[in-house]
């Protein structure tokens, strides 16, 4: 937020106040996905561009991998289910 504010080419930022419509794979209902932050920038070419930014530990953003033993554990399930969720917060978004 720091660099937001102090860099000449982000002309507004917010944060979580969007959101984005998605179908959740887990009970496919819809939801709201409230992304971090959205910025507006003038890009290198000079062309205003509006990004939107959200901030995940990297293993949220990698497909889980089974363990060597390949019990499904309830860490291994979870793993699985927030990774979904993420990708269809991601496609929607």
């Amino acid at each position: 937020m720091i660099y937001f504010d102090k860099n000449t080419n982000v002309l507004k930022w917010s944060s979580e106040e969007m959101f984005v419509p998605y179908k959740s794979p887990i009970d496919g209902r819809y939801h709201r996905y409230f992304p971090d932050f959205i910025i507006k920038i003038k890009n290198k070419s000079g062309q205003l561009e509006t990004v939107m930014i959200e901030v995940k530990p990297f293993y949220q953003t990698q497909e889980p991998k089974k363990k060597d033993s390949g019990k499904l554990t309830k860490r291994y399930i979870n793993e699985v289910k927030t990774y979904a969720i993420n990708r269809y917060k991601w496609d929607a978004a």
